[in-house]
């Protein structure tokens, strides 16, 4: 396992977040001040100093359970907010589609190639603040810094780690489906065309050389897909073409999708699994915990703008029928340890959560205020 993966792994599925995200706030059709203060607000909080240095320094990866906990308090940064059953939904986009990216990266250093696409397309969510943008790149800077040195081995152990945190997420998702890279089952499919890793050659030739390192022997096959030569290297700098398409925003004005998700048995019964399992983990998990949300500024709002609910489904039905079709056992709203808890930082993860408080907004659709409730309080049940 590396302990270089978890800055990786927040910020591309952060950015994933923040992709679905804006595209519902479109389709809901909410005002655009009201949209652009949301993602300059979860933005902020995503990239605040001190949460940074806490996120890079070297460390294992926890539970999916532990990170989902962080989201729930990224989403809940500005006067949005989601109920149980779009958050669920929400998570559910973001962890498939980065899965899919990093099934997909030609070579293991691609992967940050696809963190600095989701990185290029936060800034283009900035609006009127040059300071976030500042946060933004003093992360960019950090990425190159830690990560443009490593060896390709170094790169791989990243990519096992990522993929072995991924490995039972079956889950179906429309847009895949729809575009033939998924099957029924919720696995994805690898393509056999397109262009080769930088550096390789398209398959086709086996060469043969003697002990003085000269070929001797060339033999073609038939490979089977229909490759092409890389005809040039995404840049790893601040600023450049990445090239490589992986990690681009697939919710964009140009490409409308849905956002529509279909569970089936078998992603029940490994989630619910990965739930109800012991945690031998779980006292490390609460110092994580404690130690990335002490670092997380959740903006209190000031003044009387009124909050929203953000509905990820299409209708309120839709949501309604999926909260209470959601087994039980499947909540991500409380964290199951099942070890025994230091009293100590429990006490202290209880006073960082009690300053993350936000107070209750109005919501401007003027429905049921029960109907908008955000996760917030979930830990004071730790």
């Amino acid at each position: 396992m590396s302990v270089r993966t978890l800055p990786l792994l927040f910020l591309n599925l952060g950015g994933e977040m923040l992709y679905v995200l804006d595209q519902r706030l479109r389709a809901q059709n909410i005002p655009g001040d009201k949209a652009r203060k949301v993602l300059n607000d979860i933005i902020s909080t995503m990239f605040n100093r001190k949460f940074m240095e806490e996120l890079f320094k070297p460390q294992e990866l926890y539970s999916k359970k532990a990170l989902r906990t962080v989201y729930d308090r990224l989403a809940h940064a500005s006067i949005m907010r989601l109920n149980q059953a779009s958050m669920d939904k929400l998570y559910d986009l973001m962890t498939m589609a980065f899965k899919y990216q990093v099934l997909l990266c030609p070579r293991p250093k691609d992967v940050l190639l696809v963190t600095f696409n989701h990185l290029d397309s936060i800034k283009g969510f900035i609006c009127d603040s040059p300071t976030i943008l500042h946060q933004v790149d003093e992360t960019f800077r950090q990425l190159i810094e830690i990560y443009g040195s490593l060896s390709a081995g170094e790169f791989q152990l990243i990519r096992q780690t990522l993929l072995i945190f991924f490995q039972d997420l079956h889950i179906r998702v429309s847009t895949f489906l729809k575009d033939k890279v998924q099957n029924s089952n919720g696995r994805f499919v690898l393509p056999v065309s397109g262009p080769v890793p930088w550096g390789t050659e398209v398959p086709g030739v086996i060469r043969m050389f003697n002990d003085k390192g000269e070929e001797v022997k060339k033999i073609e096959f038939k490979h089977g897909g229909d490759y092409v030569a890389a005809h040039k290297e995404g840049s790893f700098e601040l600023y450049g073409a990445r090239v490589l398409k992986l990690g681009t925003n697939m919710y964009s004005v140009n490409r409308p999708v849905e956002t529509h998700m279909s569970a089936t048995s078998n992603n029940l019964a490994s989630r619910t699994q990965e739930n109800i399992a012991p945690n031998p983990l779980a006292k490390e998990e609460l110092n994580f915990l404690a130690r990335l949300m002490g670092g997380m500024e959740i903006k209190k709002t000031s003044g009387p703008e009124p909050g929203f609910r953000l509905n990820l489904f299409t209708t309120d039905e839709e949501e309604e029928h999926a909260a209470l079709s959601r087994p039980e056992e499947l909540s991500y709203e409380v964290i199951n340890i099942q070890a025994t808890q230091d009293q100590q930082r429990n006490e202290e993860l209880a006073r960082i959560m009690g300053e993350f408080e936000i107070t209750e907004q109005p919501e401007i659709t003027g429905q049921s205020a029960s109907k908008g409730d955000d996760l917030l309080a979930m830990m004071d049940r730790l």
